[in-house]
């Protein structure tokens, strides 16, 4: 049996379709998270007990905007990684989507105020070298299996 050997031309919708899933990954996903935060620390701190403060704590929580649109942000990744993951490798969609990381540094100094360290920033860098390394990488090195 000969194994097909999928060309650059055969390769170039699945990138393209994949790269897609994994730009929204690297927004939506951090988005939400800095969203949650942000509702989070404009909520305050949260009593889950006595049991009658159970309530009042999911009051305040749900019913605040940054919250929901977080938690819609967070809808958004999940759905995104999956379709990548469907199209691509895990080991291709994984490291490819930790640029998330320079996101989430980003949207933390510019929306919830916090510092990052040069440290923190090189590190970062670091990261995004190997995911540009990744990046010139096949996403598929599977061949797909097919029903019937």
């Amino acid at each position: 049996m000969s194994r097909d050997i999928p060309t650059a031309s055969h390769h170039k919708p699945l990138r393209l379709k994949t790269f897609l899933m994994i730009f929204v990954m690297i927004i939506a996903g951090p988005f939400g998270n800095v969203l949650l935060g942000r509702g989070m620390k404009h909520i305050g701190s949260l009593a889950l007990w006595p049991a009658s403060q159970l309530l009042h704590t999911g009051l305040r929580v749900f019913s605040s905007a940054s919250i929901w649109l977080g938690i819609a942000s967070l809808i958004a990744f999940f759905v995104s990684y999956m379709l990548a993951l469907s199209w691509a490798d895990y080991s291709f969609v994984q490291p490819a989507s930790s640029l998330a990381y320079g996101v989430v540094a980003l949207l933390s100094w510019l929306i919830l105020g916090e510092r990052v360290s040069p440290l923190r920033w090189a590190g970062i860098a670091i990261i995004c070298l190997g995911v540009f390394v990744v990046s010139h990488t096949a996403p598929r090195t599977t061949t797909r299996k097919t029903a019937g």
